[in-house]
């Protein structure tokens, strides 16, 4: 009995022991209740944290619009439609229209902005592409200073553009177009190397001799040259980018227009001086970022002498397109005698000349770019099978009162002949008259040469973007179509 009554004792501690467990679990089960609840209570005060949140968040990105808007109507009510500045890092400032540039383009704009007689600032336009010493689409101002450069070889390259009263459905059919272009071709040479037959006389070139007062010619001249090669060049159309267009405004009239400059006159002399530069600048001790920016002091009898035949070849330049747009007229005219020659623009883009900016004289270079001032009408060309723009100038200081000169290129000759297939390129000319690929220079796999691209469409920037991204440099005043092509 004793056993049995130590063990009734210990079952009765066991139920003890086991009842005090019980009441540490609902302890246990009520503290995790009252956790529950406070967690419930925080998920509940995270949930209205949060709600305040999004609206708080959404009026943060509607406060962060607001004030991306007020930035874009400031930079309008400024004027300016700049795509970026590079300030500190350079002596002078870099401002670019063109959103994206090449590298070497960039390091170019870098190296003109670290350079001994540049002033104020470095002006890209929304075409700027990589050229010899300084970007094509370039603007500076230097101060008693030439670059010979930073004008460039074609001295004078320029536009031409006459706007008639035909409607242009009256050129017919792409038979009748073509049939037209190629009378074109038998009056004005086309092509590199192709000149005409018998010199052309021009009172430019008196003139420029009796600028010499007696002394030598430069070494850039010769007989055979001025005599012979300049004479017959008047009036030809030349090779690369160089264009005859028949084109149709959105209003339907027929429009002329063409691109071409001085031709070998100005090669020449960019050559000649830019050689001398060079050697002028080596022997004053003058350090360059890079030598093809070597420069000719206005005060050495070199700078004046740099002028006096840079603008010899401006006027040859102005010349040779004046010669051309004759010959257009008296062509269409033949056809029909009823037109009339209503509007004719005839402009650089290759040249240098003294300006007043920023309260000071500067020689202003425009190597590829246009002079835009406000008012002043200019030509922005596109590729062969895009829009072209007539544009008046809006005169903003930024740029130096000045605008693109055309669609600029995004791909580099050889690049276009690799990279551009014959079928997208003929696909871009749909509708339009021209002469079909020539082959080019560059082999294919197989020796086989590749059709030359180099001129294509896809060769070239977009011309409404370009036209877009300087707004604020040029007002659009009519975009013209191509019809027929007579490309050199």
């Amino acid at each position: 009995m004793e056993a049995g009554v130590q063990n009734i004792e210990t079952g009765v501690r066991n139920i003890e022991v086991g009842v005090r467990s019980m009441e540490v679990g609902v302890r246990n089960i009520e503290v995790g209740v009252r956790s529950m609840e406070v967690g419930v209570r925080n998920v509940e005060a995270g949930v209205r944290s949060m709600e305040v949140g999004v609206p708080n968040m959404e009026a943060g990105v509607q406060n962060v619009e607001t004030g991306v808007r007020s930035i874009e109507a400031g930079v309008k009510r400024r004027g300016f439609m700049i795509q970026w500045e590079l300030i500190g890092e350079t002596r002078l400032p870099i401002r670019s229209w063109c959103r994206d540039i090449e590298e070497d383009a960039l390091k170019q704009a870098r190296n003109l902005a670290n350079h001994p007689v540049t002033r104020e600032r470095i002006a890209l336009m929304p075409d700027a592409h990589v050229g010899y010493g300084m970007p094509i689409g370039g603007v500076i101002a230097c101060e008693e200073a030439v670059i010979p450069n930073a004008v460039g070889v074609d001295i004078g390259c320029g536009m031409g553009a006459i706007k008639t009263s035909l409607a242009a459905e009256r050129l017919g059919d792409m038979a009748a177009r073509r049939a037209l272009i190629e009378e074109i071709k038998t009056h004005i040479p086309v092509g590199e190397g192709r000149s005409r037959k018998e010199p052309m006389d021009w009172e430019g070139f008196s003139q420029w001799r009796d600028s010499l007062g007696g002394a030598a010619e430069p070494a850039w001249y010769t007989d055979k040259a001025c005599q012979k090669l300049d004479r017959c060049n008047l009036g030809t159309l030349g090779g690369g980018n160089h264009f005859i267009e028949l084109q149709k405004s959105e209003d339907g009239a027929l429009w002329l227009m063409l691109h071409s400059g001085s031709r070998n006159l100005g090669y020449r002399i960019a050559d000649f001086y830019h050689r001398q530069a060079m050697l002028l600048n080596e022997r004053i001790g003058v350090e360059l970022p890079d030598k093809q920016l070597a420069y000719l002091p206005l005060d050495h009898e070199l700078g004046q002498a740099y002028v006096r035949d840079m603008n010899h070849a401006l006027g040859y330049a102005k010349e040779n397109r004046l010669i051309m747009m004759r010959q257009l007229k008296d062509i269409v005219y033949a056809h029909f005698p009823s037109i009339e020659f209503l509007l004719e623009i005839n402009i650089h883009h290759n040249y240098a000349a003294p300006e007043y900016h920023d309260g000071a004289l500067y020689w202003i270079h425009r190597k590829g770019a246009t002079s835009a001032r406000a008012g002043e009408l200019g030509i922005i060309p596109g590729s062969m099978g895009s829009a072209s723009y007539i544009v008046s100038g809006l005169g903003n200081e930024a740029s130096f009162s000045s605008c693109s000169h055309g669609a600029g290129r995004r791909m580099g000759r050889a690049d276009a002949c690799r990279r551009l297939t014959r079928q997208e390129c003929d696909d871009a000319m749909t509708g339009i008259v021209f002469d079909r690929w020539k082959p080019s220079h560059i082999k294919a796999a197989g020796s086989k040469r590749l059709p030359d691209l180099s001129e294509a469409p896809g060769a070239y920037k977009d011309i409404d973007r370009v036209i877009k991204a300087e707004s604020d440099l040029v007002h659009p005043e009519v975009k013209l179509r191509p019809l027929a092509v007579v490309k050199g």
